[in-house]
């Protein structure tokens, strides 16, 4: 039955250890650790890490000033932003060079670790680090083509909602121009009208309302238009959805047929390995049949010098008993 005595060892060790101290023997540590310690790391490993380190300072960044960001063409902070289209535009910029050097570095070291002469081992760790460091460095390019969507989007926005502003502007500029004349005509008129002729005329009040909540033509062609174009928009995704519906249900026609003909390849596979295996059987009962026939017609062929020696033998002695 084994026993464990780690704890007796690690005693032991210990005792040695303090022992060779009292006595001065051993003042090199490191000569006398059982575990030594790990040399100092190769260039891979610092460079790999200089990599993670650039891409998370990246992310980091992004995050940090996302909602500066996203908030560009945004309505109820366009003003108050701490952050310019310009800056923006920079950050653009750079996280784009940021992106491309660390993708190069990556790819640099690749080529290094596949040039570098070591066990399989340590090409397969270094090839998974890589591939982890890339993941990263997608996931990276994924949150900032977010945050570059979201901003685009909002811009775009802004610049349709922008082009009602200046008709709605100048619907507001021309309606007090019109409120002093309804004035005029209030004064001029008599002053006997009171609340009661127009709490008694509600009416004309909703007719008025209506009138001003009416849209000009040239808002209703330009929302004619947008509703339009929107139409047109979803008429041509509904058209390229069917098509894709269609490349897909002839995909999966392919498919099919292709495991079809695989499954029937299987069989006529396992027909063929049949026909292989039966040769072969057939083969070696052949060779052996062969080894059995060369065996027997060596024994025949012995019996028979066999014979022909004697009769010869037989005539030489009966010659020489006549003789």
């Amino acid at each position: 039955m084994a026993v464990d005595i780690t704890l007796l060892f690690k005693a032991s060790v210990k005792t040695v250890k303090t022992r060779n101290k009292a006595i001065g023997i051993g003042s090199d540590s490191t000569k006398d650790e059982i575990f030594k310690r790990s040399g100092p790391k190769c260039g891979f490993s610092r460079k790999a890490k200089e990599v993670i380190s650039n891409i998370t300072k990246l992310k980091d960044f992004l995050l940090q000033h996302r909602k500066d960001y996203v908030s560009a063409g945004s309505l109820i902070s366009s003003d108050l932003t701490r952050m310019t289209d310009n800056e923006r535009d920079q950050i653009d910029q750079d996280a784009q060079i940021f992106m491309r050097t660390c993708s190069e570095a990556i790819k640099q070291l690749r080529n290094e670790a596949a040039k570098q002469v070591t066990s399989a081992q340590i090409k397969e760790h270094r090839g998974a680090v890589l591939d982890l460091i890339e993941m990263f460095l997608r996931g990276v390019c994924k949150l900032y083509s977010e945050q570059r969507a979201i901003r685009v989007k909002r811009m775009v926005d802004k610049k349709r909602l922008s082009r009602l502003a200046p008709e709605h502007r100048s619907k507001v500029q021309k309606m007090p121009l019109v409120e002093p004349k309804e004035e005029k005509t209030v004064k001029e008129g008599s002053p006997e009208k009171s609340v009661s002729e127009v709490l008694d005329n509600p009416v004309n009040l909703w007719e008025e309302d209506r009138v001003e909540d009416e849209l000009s033509p040239e808002e209703i062609q330009m929302f004619e238009q947008e509703n339009q174009r929107l139409v047109s928009e979803m008429n041509s995704l509904v058209d390229e959805v069917r098509q894709i519906e269609g490349k897909v249900v002839e995909i999966s026609r392919l498919q099919e047929i292709f495991a079809e003909k695989v499954l029937q390849q299987e069989t006529e596979i396992d027909g063929i390995h049949q026909l292989v295996v039966g040769a072969t059987e057939n083969v070696k009962e052949g060779n052996e049949d062969i080894r059995e026939a060369i065996k027997n017609n060596a024994g025949f062929r012995v019996w028979i010098l066999f014979f022909l020696v004697m009769c010869s033998f037989s005539l030489l002695f009966l010659d020489w008993y006549d003789s």
